[in-house]
């Protein structure tokens, strides 16, 4: 009997992820805007460069904001960062949760 080697011998592509703290944190705030009646979908992608958690107002719609995690950028500016509908970098960080607190802000608002 002869024992046949695998098919493929390429290492499969390497994707970035958030972790489970990184998550928690994101899933945290989405939450509370959920809460609120500002936010109602979202969408995780986990590409070979970055990963992304995009916030929609409506499932239909463009991301009102994207969650950006680069670990490349890891050394630079930092390697999360919040960029909003119009691609503008909101805030930019190596720390997640000092970095998500541009959007706690969009939560608190005067009360007529």
């Amino acid at each position: 009997m002869t024992v046949q080697p695998p098919l493929s011998l390429a290492p499969a592509p390497e994707q970035i992820s958030f972790d489970r703290h990184e998550l928690g944190a994101i899933l945290t705030l989405y939450g509370r805007m959920v809460a609120a009646g500002e936010w109602r979908d979202y969408g995780i992608s986990c590409l070979k460069e970055m990963a992304v958690f995009s916030v929609f107002r409506r499932t239909a719609e463009n991301p009102l904001y994207r969650i950006e995690k680069r670990p490349k950028l890891r050394n630079r500016q930092g390697m999360y960062s919040v960029v909003g509908m119009d691609g503008q970098i909101l805030r930019r960080g190596h720390d997640l949760r000092t970095v998500l607190r541009v959007l706690d802000r969009k939560l608190i608002r005067p009360v007529d």
